[in-house]
């Protein structure tokens, strides 16, 4: 037995929070330590062995991946939305044998090319030939230019494995991702009064295509 987490420091070394953690526990599909007290421990060794981390000599010849995972508003994150999209993407790593070696989450518009996240992803495919980045939908990783991210990682002698190829609310994701770009843009041109009144705009014309 390895050294024993707290839930707090289990579920941040998984990318998840902490509620998802306690489900997949009463789920069985990771093993929780109940100590006298009544707290929650996770042992080490087995958080690394569900992350597909392991010291054992074929783990070489596993394939390794970096999960992305990006939602494009904070409304989104609050709902849960980004960790419930980390969970799918541990799990399919899992289940495909894959060794986890970090997880990149963010909160942006998939127009936004000044990412923060996005740009230490792309450092590691030059780190880490060979890898795979794991994304959910093609779009988690860039709304436009896609094109040109995949062949800088592929120059990286990596790849992108993308887990479902159609994303079921994409059309109201490329709204909200129009309106995130467009408000940063009117607020740089004519302040945040003009800014709110060129959103107004938008979401009048986006409501008016809906309706036709």
């Amino acid at each position: 037995m390895g050294k024993l987490l707290k839930i707090g420091e289990a579920s941040k070394s998984l990318g998840i929070d902490q509620q998802t953690l306690r489900a997949w526990s009463k789920k069985g599909k990771i093993d929780v330590v109940i100590t006298p007290s009544g707290h929650r421990m996770y042992d080490e060794d087995v958080i690394n062995q569900f992350k597909g981390i392991q010291i054992e000599k074929n783990d070489i010849d596993k394939k390794k991946v970096f999960i992305y995972a990006r939602v494009s508003t904070k409304k989104q994150q609050e709902s849960g939305n980004l960790e419930r999209q980390i969970a799918r993407l541990t799990e399919y790593a899992i289940k495909k044998g894959y060794v986890i070696q970090a997880i990149y989450k963010e909160v942006a518009s998939g127009i936004n090319e000044n990412r923060k996240n996005l740009s230490k992803l792309l450092n590691e495919t030059k780190e880490h030939p060979k890898s795979i980045i794991l994304i959910e939908y093609k779009d988690r990783l860039a709304r436009f230019g896609y094109s040109y991210l995949e062949k800088y990682i592929q120059d990286n002698d990596c790849s992108i494995e993308i887990m479902k190829q159609k994303e079921a609310n994409d059309e109201q994701e490329l709204v909200e991702d129009m309106i995130a770009i467009t408000t940063s843009f009117s607020a740089r041109m004519y302040g945040k009064r003009g800014g709110k009144k060129a959103i107004k705009e938008l979401q009048t014309i986006l409501t008016k295509g809906e309706n036709n």
